[in-house]
């Protein structure tokens, strides 16, 4: 049987990932970390295309990687047309619609596009993503707002979040589709999802409106006092948008995007500003896991707590109660398990290498009329 080389490229709001796998093997893993006034000079998010190109190339070579030794390059997938879970090849089309970002800006945008430079230029590798974050399984009620002029729309972490769900299921001996999970993804977005029996038939729109907020995102607003703001004379468009995804949360109350440093500031300094951001953080993940156990009925199997915030469960002091204050808030509806960090890098890796081996085939992303 072949061997295959795998790169996965996962860029996110705060970080730039990459892995590199021989088979199943993982042989490099490294997490480029961007601190917000880094990446706050690019105006639109394609023009950090080529600063985090020349990041993940240097990485490679410091390493030792030849880069026509990759099969190929699996990227995180951005914000498309609303399209079903699976494996796609990346196109001209896909190209386009990323770099422009017609349908919304966010650094995962970037993972099709730098995965598609850096293939073009090594024989016979292709470029792909999965499971991109524009996976739409949401129940035609679950679209409906409180106004016909705006509907709900699928935006979250999918990959992580199917990921994660599949890898529980493993763990206890069941299938992913017979199970019903709450799944909450915290970095920086926060998305919590109903998973109903292998579907997520609701998710907030972690992007730019949504649910809690987090390191960076402002999530759910109050409407008016926004659209007050809005025609207040004072802000652009632009500002407003970057007041509710870039600058907004976490960065916006203590100016850090980094959450394990507000949690060290809030033990370890004794700051009450920061303890009580880190505890609103908690509260809002926490009331957006109660309303998905009503969308699942009560029918909750597990809760599982996953991304990068919640490596804090782990490192002790302050971060270790952030995480337990959720827990603490939630078990009574389902057990509740944490895996810290993200099955990302894994997830990208081993759906290329199911295409690669035949045993999945890659999906077409189609012309945008």
């Amino acid at each position: 049987m072949a061997v295959y080389k795998i790169l996965a490229i996962n860029p996110g709001s705060t970080s730039t990932k990459i892995a590199v796998y021989e088979d199943e093997q993982l042989l490099f893993n490294k997490s480029i970390r961007h601190e917000s006034g880094e990446l706050g000079r690019y105006a639109q998010m394609a023009h950090q295309f080529e600063f985090r190109k020349k990041l993940i190339l240097k990485e490679l070579a410091e390493q030792h990687f030849s880069l026509s030794d990759f099969s190929a390059i699996v990227g995180r997938g951005g914000l498309l047309k609303p399209i079903p879970s699976g494996v796609y090849e990346v196109n001209q089309a896909m190209i386009d619609e990323l770099y422009q970002g017609r349908r919304g800006e966010h650094a995962s945008n970037l993972g099709g596009l730098i995965a598609a430079d850096m293939a073009k230029d090594i024989p016979g590798c292709k470029a792909y993503i999965t499971d991109p974050v524009v996976v739409d399984e949401l129940e035609p009620v679950a679209r409906i707002s409180g106004h016909p002029a705006f509907q709900r729309v699928s935006i979250f972490h999918a990959l992580n979040q199917k990921a994660v769900g599949r890898k529980y299921a493993r763990e206890v001996g069941r299938s992913y589709g017979e199970l019903n999970l709450i799944i909450a993804h915290l970095g920086g977005g926060i998305s919590v999802g109903a998973h109903y029996k292998g579907r997520v038939i609701d998710v907030n729109n972690a992007l730019d409106g949504e649910g809690p907020f987090s390191p960076e995102r402002s999530g759910t607003l109050p409407a008016y006092a926004l659209a007050e703001l809005c025609f207040s004379g004072n802000f652009t468009l632009e500002q407003v948008g970057k007041m509710i995804v870039g600058e907004g949360g976490v960065v916006a109350h203590l100016g850090t995007n980094q959450f394990s440093t507000v949690c060290g500031w809030a033990i370890n300094e004794g700051r009450q500003d920061a303890k009580l951001i880190v505890d609103a953080v908690a509260y809002n993940i926490s009331k957006a896991i109660g309303a998905m156990a009503t969308v699942l009925r009560g029918k909750v199997d597990a809760i599982l707590i996953t991304g990068g915030m919640a490596f804090n469960c782990e490192n002790g002091a302050y971060g270790h109660s952030f995480v337990q204050e959720i827990q603490e808030q939630v078990t009574f509806l389902a057990p509740v398990k944490v895996y810290p960090g993200e099955d990302e890098m894994l997830a990208l890796s081993m759906n290329g290498l199911a295409v690669l081996r035949g045993e999945e085939e890659p999906k077409e992303y189609g012309m945008i009329t």
